[in-house]
Order: C-alpha cells, then structure tokens, then sequence
C-alpha cells in the first residue's frame, strides 16, 4: 500500500503532549506506523562524552504514531490524503483542496 506521509512533508499532530504542533517530517518507519517529526515529542537522552560530541543530556525527537499526524495543505490546514490517477501515474492529493501534494 502507498504511504499517505512520507519524509520530508508537512505534518501538524492531532493527538497527545504537542498537539497543534507543526513540523517536517525527518524519517518514516512503514512497520512501525510511526514518524519522526523535528521539534515534535522531545525527549531528553543521556548521551557518552566522546572525541567528537560533548555529552550530557541532548534533546532527542521521538517517533510519533501516523495516526496522530495529518498533512498541512497549501493553505496550512489540516487535510486527508487521498490516491488518484493522473495520466498513468498514482499520485497523493489533499482531500480539502483536490491540489497533488
């Protein structure tokens, strides 16, 4: 099945400590259901000091479940992803535009 989020896209969250937070997201795990969206679900990780990073505690974006994530249209509202076909190619559109993504 096609993938209605993929990297790269602009996504705001609908459910959970950050919603209404907007953000792009940074890598999709298909298996999983769930992404990683920058400055989304900030944790903090207690990272080794080594030769090239100083260590300590870092903030870390955490994945966030697809379900929780809608697509932001050209508009910058919340909107569904739908498939058609464009010639011969399947392509992804918003539902509340009919614009290809």
């Amino acid at each position: 099945m096609a993938a209605k989020l993929k990297k790269g896209d602009k996504v705001v969250v609908l459910a959970g400590k950050d919603k209404g937070k907007e953000g792009e997201i940074a890598s999709v795990d298909p298996k999983a259901n769930k992404a990683v969206v920058e400055g989304v679900n900030i944790a903090i990780r207690h990272q080794r000091q080594t030769q090239s990073n100083q260590g300590g505690r870092q903030p870390k974006a955490m994945p966030i479940d697809l379900s929780n994530l809608a697509l932001l249209d050209k508009n910058g509202k919340a909107t569904r992803v739908g498939f058609r076909m464009d010639g011969d190619k399947k392509v992804r559109f918003a539902k509340t535009t009919g614009d290809v993504i």
